[in-house]
């Protein structure tokens, strides 16, 4: 029994080494991939814009009916 599971592990990983994509390298310049980093890092700052409108909580005027 055990080699039979030897078989089967054995055919398991040659057939996932079948289907194992390899991804295309990246081709950009160094100062391509600088200008993408310093994108995102200005993307990632958009905590400090103002609140939508209907995100403020509402507060009383004062006013008494």
């Amino acid at each position: 029994m055990n080699k039979r599971l030897e078989k089967r592990h054995k055919r398991q990983v040659t057939r996932a080494r079948e289907r194992v994509k390899v991804s295309a390298p990246d081709l950009r310049t160094p100062e391509q991939l600088k200008a993408v980093r310093e994108a995102s890092r200005a993307l990632v700052g958009h905590g400090s814009v103002a609140p939508a409108p209907y995100a403020v909580p509402q507060t009383q005027t004062g006013e008494e009916s």
